[in-house]
């Protein structure tokens, strides 16, 4: 069945100059214990690739390029197949109660990405072939928590739609939450290659979610990714497959004419969704943040970046760890959110804001 999903992703993927497929693949010894990790030993080996061995998903050396900028760049080409051995969720508030790790890195170039601190110093896209311990921890955390609905975040650390043609583990991942009474999954893309996930088994249970964002962020700092166009018709296949819908405007940036461009992103959407998109909608709103240690990665790695990253400008907003971040102002942050607010109220009554922050 693992690799009929595989072939199948594949399959439905099709040709996109955004489609990832990397330049280097790295394993763990351990990875080619388990069917997944087989089975794309095999594929890149077949397909030539310069294949070398790791010890630790963590620890991956040997990533060429001669300055910063061009081992950055080929880090990001590059596929490390591991195990996922800490089976300790993190949280995910406020989307979730737990992130589920499925995988870490984008193949994405966001200038803004708050991976450019997390995961900083790993910008290599890695997956974790050991899914059946993955699920069984999260069925753990579910029966822990009954008879609440626990909820998990796919895309805490990750776009899994982005790597699906690689792995299938989301759409495993899908059809092993349609089974779980008391779990939901959510996830979050700027892909839009979800044909092999239309026919997932979800039984309402997972939340397909779409990044979206005015034309002048997605143009300036979103190089990488499916079109506003390609998402958007995308978004209409999940509704019509059935899975309840939700969209992400994130980060909500002040730009000259910002207004306008969100009013025009939102009319967008209203003009195109299917009726059945709007029956179970959501919108989760964020404002563009950035730390001092993404601020100089981004700049490093983004050189030539419009993104606006004055402390001056901004409040600094106190974190978990003892960690901050700079955001809009109080005033502005309040301007973002009563106008995206009114908007949504206008456009889709029917719809429900689950968070600004």
């Amino acid at each position: 069945m693992e690799t009929m999903t595989l072939d199948k992703a594949k399959a439905t993927a099709g040709s996109d100059p955004n489609l990832f497929e990397p330049d280097f693949v790295f394993f763990e010894p351990a990875a080619l214990d388990y069917p997944l990790g087989r089975e794309l030993y095999r594929r890149y080996q077949q397909q030539g690739l310069p294949i070398r061995m790791t010890t630790s998903h963590n620890q991956v050396r040997g990533i060429p390029g001669e300055t910063e900028v061009q081992q950055y760049r080929n880090a990001k080409r590059t596929l490390v197949v591991g195990v996922r051995r800490t089976l300790k969720f993190e949280q995910s508030k406020p989307s979730a109660e737990y992130a589920l790790p499925l995988a870490t890195g984008c193949a994405g170039h966001c200038h803004y990405c708050y991976l450019n601190t997390n995961i900083g110093t790993k910008p290599y896209i890695r997956v974790y072939v050991n899914t059946d311990e993955i699920f069984a921890q999260a069925e753990r955390y579910i029966r822990e928590r009954a008879p609440q609905i626990t909820r998990f975040e796919a895309a805490c650390t990750s776009d899994p739609v982005g790597i699906e043609h690689i792995t299938g583990s989301l759409k495993r991942a899908i059809e092993f939450f349609g089974d779980q009474p008391l779990g939901r999954l959510r996830f979050v893309t700027k892909f839009h290659h979800v044909d092999s996930l239309l026919d997932a088994r979800h039984n309402k249970h997972t939340r397909f979610r779409f990044s979206m964002n005015a034309d002048y962020v997605i143009k300036n700092f979103e190089p990488g990714t499916s079109s506003f166009e390609q998402r958007l018709e995308a978004a209409g296949k999940v509704a019509r497959a059935g899975y309840p819908l939700g969209f992400i405007l994130a980060p909500l940036y002040r730009f000259d004419g910002w207004e306008a461009g969100y009013t025009d992103l939102l009319e967008r959407l209203r003009q195109q969704l299917a009726p059945e998109a709007l029956e179970d909608l959501t919108f989760e709103l964020i404002q563009h943040r950035f730390t001092t240690v993404a601020k100089k990665l981004i700049l490093q790695r983004y050189p030539k970046t419009r993104l606006e990253m004055n402390e001056a400008d901004r409040k600094y907003k106190w974190g978990k760890y003892g960690r901050g971040k700079y955001v809009y102002p109080d005033e502005q942050a309040k301007e973002l959110q009563t106008h995206l607010e009114q908007e949504i109220a206008r456009l889709f009554p029917q719809a429900k804001i689950e968070y600004f922050t």
